[in-house]
């Protein structure tokens, strides 16, 4: 007899889980509410014809770095990757920008007078990347398989960011490139933890690099889809399940919902134990995104040239004006100048746009589900770096947190990482039980499941580990 399996949402994680089952032998069928899948994974005309650009992740250390996709036979399916020259530019007021080089004996040379600090920051876990990446993306496990290389990681990743920038470098200006990082979190920079995610990506640029997908993030979607499908694995799109009742129907042994735990009460109501729905109840979700999409006439036109060698480029100036950007948006405020994340894809990828225009993705943080315009803040912080780039704009697309939440319902107020990542949902997310719920043979593996947000496939990954283990397959 076939054994069956259901995944609600045809995300990086539903897609994962999916296929982790379909090798097992499970007939897989996956539900997408979306016409297309791929959750924040996917890449839309947006703006004009031929303007093609990522709805949510555009840039992917973690997606190139993940124990999971690199065993796959993703390259088969379509996926490429880009790397520009440089991994990330930071700009400064003077016209000058500091970059981090994906080889870590140039980023040495680059960094300047601290080179050998950041060489000796990031060292240990670039040569070991291969280790550290299944470490780190997966639940806490008080007993590692490599508690030496472990014990280094927590040593420098749990501090806040402010102070290990601080006590690591000398030069005002690694400590912004190293901010820039640590605002990945969407943590204040004083907060336990933010230290993890500089460190991580940190190590990433240099290890897998921060690469872009050719013909955008729907690739890494595409190649997922296609390999799923030669599992034997189905998708349906344009289907919302917003109850299990729509599949009762079907005599499915697993269900692996890619959604967070509002969808998942919503979807299992009734099945939950009123205890564990009242944990999932106060789950809390983080800062969100305010982004937006361009269609430019040109590239940038950065006053620092070495901005037009990054995919990604942040926009904060000082580490002092990014620690006070991101705690008062921590404590519900709105900064004046807050940090910019900018990606450029289509000075890399001409696929992106048609010939000689280009398409740019831009966000700052704010306070979950807020209703404020951030547009000429964010055009005011490029303009800062790039002068004439208002003139550049044909078109732009604007998402407040309640329209990224309209275009995937897994972004709970504009929240792109599946709920906050304070140091009490980073050791239990959702709850204590991570990816089970209290019903049998009912899972969660989305990004409120460690290891959290990214695109990196380990959440679905996981979870279908733990199903299968149950099952005692």
């Amino acid at each position: 007899m076939t054994r069956k399996a259901a995944i609600i949402g045809a995300g990086p994680n539903g897609l994962s889980a999916a296929i982790v089952l379909a090798q097992k032998g499970f007939q897989v069928q996956v539900f997408e509410a979306e016409p297309q899948p791929g959750g924040a994974a996917r890449t839309l005309q947006l703006t004009l014809p031929g303007f093609h650009h990522d709805f949510g992740s555009a840039v992917h250390p973690l997606a190139a770095g993940s124990p999971f996709f690199n065993s796959l036979p993703l390259a088969n399916n379509g996926l490429e990757w880009i790397h520009s020259p440089s991994t990330l530019a930071h700009p400064f007021d003077d016209g000058t920008a500091i970059t981090l080089e994906r080889n870590l004996d140039d980023a040495t040379s680059a960094i300047g007078q601290d080179g050998k600090r950041w060489r000796n920051l990031m060292q240990p876990f670039v040569e070991h990347w291969s280790t550290l990446a299944p470490e780190i993306l997966r639940p806490i496990n008080p007993f590692p398989r490599h508690p030496f290389l472990m014990a280094r990681f927590g040593a420098v990743a749990f501090p806040p960011a402010t102070w290990l920038a601080k006590l690591a470098f000398r030069s005002e200006r690694t400590r912004a490139l190293f901010a820039g990082l640590a605002a990945h979190s969407f943590l204040s920079l004083d907060e336990p933890l933010s230290s993890a995610f500089a460190i991580t990506l940190g190590a990433a640029a240099h290890a897998v690099g921060w690469p872009i997908p050719r013909g955008g993030a729907q690739s890494i979607t595409n190649a997922l889809c296609a390999h799923l499908a030669s599992l034997g694995g189905t998708i349906k799109t344009s289907t919302r399940i917003d109850a299990f009742a729509a599949l009762e129907r079907e005599d499915y042994e697993l269900t692996l919902c890619d959604v967070t735990p509002k969808q998942l009460l919503q979807i299992a109501a009734g099945k939950l134990s009123p205890a564990y729905s009242n944990q999932l109840t106060r789950y809390r979700y983080g800062p969100a995104a305010f982004k937006v999409d361009y269609a430019l006439s040109s590239p940038i036109p950065w006053t620092a040239t070495d901005c037009a060698r990054a995919a990604t480029v942040h926009l904060g100036g000082t580490a002092a004006e990014i620690a006070a950007s991101e705690s008062s948006m921590r404590h519900g405020q709105l900064p004046s100048r807050p940090l910019v994340l900018l990606a450029q894809p289509s000075l890399f990828d001409p696929t992106r746009a048609p010939a000689g225009k280009h398409t740019a993705w831009a966000y700052c943080h704010v306070p979950n589900a807020s209703t404020a315009d951030r547009l000429a803040v964010i055009e005011a912080q490029i303009t800062r770096f790039a002068p004439g780039f208002p003139d550049c704009i044909l078109a732009r697309r604007v998402f407040s947190p309640a329209s990224l939440e309209a275009m995937d319902a897994n972004l709970i107020g504009g929240d792109i990482s599946g709920g906050s990542m304070d140091l009490r949902q980073f050791l239990f997310r959702p709850t204590a039980r991570h990816y089970a719920t209290s019903a049998r043979n009912l899972y969660l593996c989305s990004s409120s499941t460690p290891p959290g947000g990214g695109v990196h496939g380990m959440c679905g990954y996981h979870a279908a580990r733990l199903a299968l283990s149950r099952l005692q397959i």
